[in-house]
């Protein structure tokens, strides 16, 4: 693996902490250009997809055209059930929404989240960037427009929602399909959607906050990366966005809870609640703080982004340092999951 990252340029080193959004049917010839370009580590589905035949096809394209080097893509789709489902054409099973999944029994979880990934793997898509692990107040619900308005969460304490969320992992581990819990440290409290809406902002949550625990159990549970929320927690980090907050990041993911895995960004790319940030200081603010893969809807920002981290890396050796430690965090869990040709 180290022989893996010494092979790559700066440029692809960089490369691989970025996740491009692409069309779920199959690339756009644009999207074609750029992931045949920028050789990013992962490629996000967007929009929804037809056929598990279909996709298939298509994803074997996407692969052949982002591998760099033997070190093929993270191929990731949102797929929780519900009304946020990415592949739901025939050959994928319509999976239902996280409160009804948290009726069942957590074997009846695990063992139907290994069949929902049985047909991701089946489909060539690796990665699904579930379960939600945010706890959502009942006296919340349904105005929390992320999580509660939607159906995602899997109930509204820490103890309800955590072995949902470990059930859901070991399932999809067990078919060979990478998880990321999300969205730490925890969407349950805000009103607005970091999609659609700015200035969202959580005054609740406080660094060890009981509902943190459903983030710890998917830990625990093997979950492969872990997503940052893009919400200001103004009893943590008044300052700083979660995703560019070196106290949650570091502080927190990677010092209380003592995770040593890939962290991503939620989307920065076409989220409204970023869009006051230059594209490029999204991806470096984030390797700055700790985190390892930007999720970018929009793919005409790959190559900003990857310049950006090229730039900053050439300029501040601390920050060179980072992205290396990003790029090999990237590459062992690349390594994990038969990613990463011999050679």
């Amino acid at each position: 693996m180290d022989q893996k990252l010494q092979q790559l340029t700066l440029r692809e080193q960089a490369a691989q902490l970025i996740m491009t959004g692409i069309s779920t049917n199959g690339m756009t010839a644009a999207e074609r250009s750029i992931a045949g370009a920028q050789k990013p580590g992962g490629l996000l589905l967007m929009g929804v997809g037809g056929s598990a035949a279909h996709t298939r096809t298509a994803m074997a394209v996407v692969t052949k055209t982002a591998t760099v080097k033997g070190i093929s893509p993270f191929i990731a789709a949102d797929q929780e059930g519900g009304k946020i489902q990415r592949l739901k054409g025939s050959g994928f099973d319509r999976i239902p929404a996280a409160t009804v999944q948290a009726t069942w029994s957590d074997d009846k979880l695990t063992a139907r989240a290994k069949t929902w990934a049985g047909q991701l793997k089946q489909a060539g898509v690796n990665m699904d960037l579930a379960p939600v692990a945010d706890v959502v107040p009942a006296s919340l619900g349904d105005k929390n427009a992320p999580i509660g308005a939607l159906d995602r969460g899997y109930g509204n304490t820490p103890g309800k929602v955590g072995p949902h969320v470990a059930a859901f992992v070991k399932g999809m581990e067990l078919a060979g399909v990478m998880t990321s819990v999300k969205h730490f440290p925890g969407l349950g409290r805000v009103k607005g959607n970091t999609d659609f809406s700015s200035g969202v902002v959580d005054t609740v949550t406080v660094r060890n906050d009981d509902d943190l625990a459903p983030f710890a159990a998917g830990i625990q549970a093997g979950s492969d990366l872990v997503m940052v929320s893009t919400v200001t927690y103004t009893k943590i980090d008044p300052k700083n966005r979660a995703v560019f907050s070196p106290t949650i990041i570091g502080g927190m993911l990677r010092g209380d809870l003592g995770y040593g895995g890939v962290v991503i960004t939620d989307d920065v790319g076409a989220a409204a609640e970023v869009a006051s940030v230059p594209a490029g200081q999204r991806a470096t603010r984030f390797v700055a703080a700790g985190g390892d893969i930007v999720i970018t809807a929009k793919a005409s920002l790959t190559s900003t982004m990857v310049n950006a981290l090229v730039v900053k890396a050439q300029q501040d050796k601390a920050f060179a340092a980072s992205l290396q430690s990003s790029v090999q965090r990237v590459l062992t869990l690349k390594q994990n999951h038969g990613l990463l040709s011999c050679g």
